[in-house]
């Protein structure tokens, strides 16, 4: 084997596989007394999830988050374009069996306990009793539902935090390859979130892959590898949260009476503003504290460089015109 192909083959291994591609892709309705009008709820979006990644889509309501999440499911067809789930065209009925589904606004028999759903969604996959009466158990104490209420209470009396948990573990009782969440955080108070954010961080150390719609950025930037911006029906970023929004370490340091020499090694992009000397630190920040003490200088702020994903959010949106009102 020579050297390229050893390289080539190095990098095979390294990168995961897509489980998700879709290239210009457009969704087109047709509205109007006539149906003579049209509208785009996508818009030649293309974009890719590798294997094991968690991949937060956010944007405002009615941007087209929960089309796009429907197309690649198999549950309505784009007008044009093309995308492979898990190495199959989208819509091929032999992948449903390897995927879980959580939609934002689920119906569930009301008249069924919790136990009773869990079993009937199992049913629907043909998964055997015998695992059925080990896996239920399992996802009922991991999404934080009590077995006694499970089994002895129907849903209709479940509250709006209870019927989430119960559906993300029918979205997982047949232990899939990739989860498909539709604004899962929807509704729940911060303990539900937090316990839905624990959910989705074990499935990733599992080694599954996570595709999720949200409009609660807090959530999403402290849980996915990668991220991607809808806006009007077309994908106006994508990439991770370190390429988007900078490094999660990064400082920003200002800076009094300090001699603009010494300060160089630890502010590389040194600059005079307003009195004070100022840049980014490039170093710990203890051993930069220690050091202007030494200088007999005094630190006026020190504060993160990195943007929040809601201020990234906001001016990505802006940027192209667009308010966050509705």
């Amino acid at each position: 084997m020579d050297s390229n192909t050893q390289h080539s083959t190095n990098l095979s291994v390294t990168q995961p596989p897509m489980v998700v591609q879709v290239s210009d892709l457009w969704k087109v309705y047709r509205t109007g007394f006539w149906l003579n009008q049209k509208v785009s709820t996508l818009q030649g979006c293309t974009l890719g999830v590798h294997e094991g990644e968690t991949f937060g889509l956010l944007g405002q309501n009615g941007a087209g988050k929960t089309t796009l999440l429907k197309i690649l499911l198999g549950i309505i067809r784009p007008t044009s374009g093309q995308g492979m789930l898990l190495g199959k065209p989208l819509g091929d009925r032999s992948v449903k069996r390897r995927v879980g589904y959580l939609p934002e606004n689920p119906y569930f028999y009301d008249y069924l306990t919790g136990w009773e759903f869990l079993e009937y969604s199992a049913g629907l996959f043909q998964i055997p009793r015998s695992v059925q009466r080990q896996r239920i158990p399992e996802l009922l104490d991991m999404v934080g539902l009590a077995r006694s209420a499970a089994q002895k209470k129907p849903l209709r009396q479940y509250s709006k935090g209870m019927l989430q948990r119960v559906g993300m573990a029918q979205a997982l009782i047949n232990d899939p390859e990739v989860v498909f969440l539709d604004e899962p955080m929807s509704g729940l108070d911060p303990f539900g979130r937090y316990q839905i954010r624990e959910i989705i961080v074990s499935l990733k150390k599992q080694g599954k892959t996570i595709f999720f719609n949200s409009h609660v950025l807090s959530d999403v930037e402290q849980i996915c590898d990668r991220i991607a911006i809808l806006a009007r029906g077309e994908l106006i970023c994508v990439g991770g949260l370190n390429e988007l929004l900078g490094t999660a370490n990064l400082y920003q340091v200002k800076v009094r009476n300090a001699h603009p020499d010494r300060l160089k090694q630890w502010l590389p992009d040194l600059e005079f503003h307003d009195g004070l000397w100022q840049g980014h630190l490039n170093g710990q920040p203890q051993d930069f504290l220690a050091s202007l003490q030494l200088m007999n200088a005094q630190l006026v702020s020190m504060s993160l460089a990195r943007l929040s994903l809601e201020d990234f959010f906001v001016q990505q949106l802006r940027q192209r015109g667009i308010t966050t009102s509705h």
